[in-house]
């Protein structure tokens, strides 16, 4: 049977457990307990009775109290506080700015700065490499043109400048290196640059656009210079070709110039050495020779002061064998009517003499201050002094 045929009783899904006569819940009865218990949480005061929400209530249970409203202010500030702290990174720097004008640069870690809208931050990449390329033909001083490209590497040295000073500081930084370049290349001859001078070129390109970024406060500081070898104009290109091979086969032989020089130079100064070394002991053998010819001279006149006349013959006898030792020929002076002919075999012993020569044994030294005479001025004294000794 359906619920809502008669005589069924209150069979209605609203109806209690009961079978009493509850009806379903009333909306402004939960709307009253809600706003109840709010006020409890904010400390309004219970309605008495039953009253519901248009009943009069004294002391305004609605109304939020004066330690509640300080307690979300504060909550509020500081939440407001903790938005102004921000973490730079190692390759940042923090630019803080207050009402739009710079405070201060701030380095790698956590920081706080007074929230917006008073103070904001901005944060600049301090160690990221910037690359400007630059390609140009330029006219030198020698009123050649030539192909030349550069390569410029910059980065942020100064933040603030960076951010304040300058504008535009990427483009005043092509302007400098398009200006710089084309006064040190019209500055220097077409060779210097092709060539040897392509380094420095390189070093004076960077000096002066450095000073230019300093001068006008970009911020930025450049880290290096890349210049491509030169080129000359297509139209010219053989003959420039032609022109470094002909440099290169000057190097060349200069090379091998050098290299001989190298290798001669050393020998003729050994040469040079011992031609020195040679004089230097031939000076010293004439002079220790002249040295002992007049220490002799000295002893025979010593002797000849003693004896004259045997010193002279003995001089004669010398000099005699000295000559005669050269000839060949053997003369004799027979005396006393002798007719006898006595063969010897003198060129034989002269020979023999001769070949022993090299080989005398040195001269004895002096005795009782005398000189020592050599063996062949000896014998033919003794032949005198037995010849003397026969008659």
């Amino acid at each position: 049977m359906a619920w809502n045929e008669p005589g069924g009783g209150p069979k209605d899904p609203w109806s209690g457990k009961g079978g009493g006569e509850q009806g379903p819940p009333d909306l402004d009865e939960v709307v009253r307990k809600l706003q109840e218990r709010l006020g409890g949480l904010f400390g309004g005061q219970q309605p008495p009775g039953g009253e519901g929400p248009s009943g009069g209530r004294p002391g305004g249970g609605g109304q939020l109290s004066t330690k509640v409203i300080g307690a979300i202010i504060g909550v509020l500030i500081v939440i407001w506080m903790a938005t102004g702290i921000y973490i730079v990174e190692p390759a940042e720097r923090g630019v803080v700015m207050r009402f739009g004008r710079y405070v201060d640069t701030t380095g790698p870690g956590p920081h706080w700065h007074i929230p917006l809208p008073i103070e904001s931050v901005v944060k600049v990449n301090v160690d990221e490499i910037s690359t400007l390329t630059h390609r140009a033909a330029m006219l030198t001083q020698d009123e050649n043109i030539v192909e030349l490209e550069l390569t410029v590497q910059s980065r942020i040295q100064d933040a603030a400048d960076y951010l304040f000073q300058d504008q535009d500081p990427e483009r005043t930084l092509n302007d400098a290196t398009v200006t710089v370049a084309r006064v040190v290349i019209g500055q220097s001859k077409l060779d210097f640059v092709m060539t040897e001078g392509r380094g420095a070129v390189a070093v004076t390109i960077k000096e002066r656009i450095q000073k230019l970024m300093d001068r006008y406060k970009t911020g930025l500081i450049v880290t290096s210079v890349n210049m491509q070898p030169a080129k000359p104009p297509e139209q010219v290109k053989a003959a420039f070709d032609d022109a470094i091979k002909a440099r290169e086969d000057k190097e060349r032989l200069e090379n091998q110039a050098e290299a001989y020089s190298n290798e001669v130079l050393p020998s003729a100064r050994g040469n040079a050495a011992r031609i020195l070394a040679d004089a230097k002991a031939y000076r010293d053998r004439v002079i220790a020779a002249s040295e002992g010819e007049a220490a002799r001279f000295s002893a025979v006149l010593a002797e000849y002061s003693k004896a004259p006349e045997v010193t002279r013959q003995r001089l004669y006898l010398e000099t005699m064998e000295e000559v005669l030792g050269k000839n060949g020929k053997v003369v004799l002076d027979v005396t006393d009517g002798a007719n006898s002919l006595m063969y010897l075999p003198i060129d034989q012993l002269m020979k023999q003499t001769q070949t022993q020569t090299p080989s005398e044994p040195p001269a004895q030294p002096a005795v009782n201050g005398s000189p020592a005479r050599p063996e062949r001025v000896e014998a033919p004294l003794r032949a005198v002094d037995r010849e003397r000794r026969v008659r």
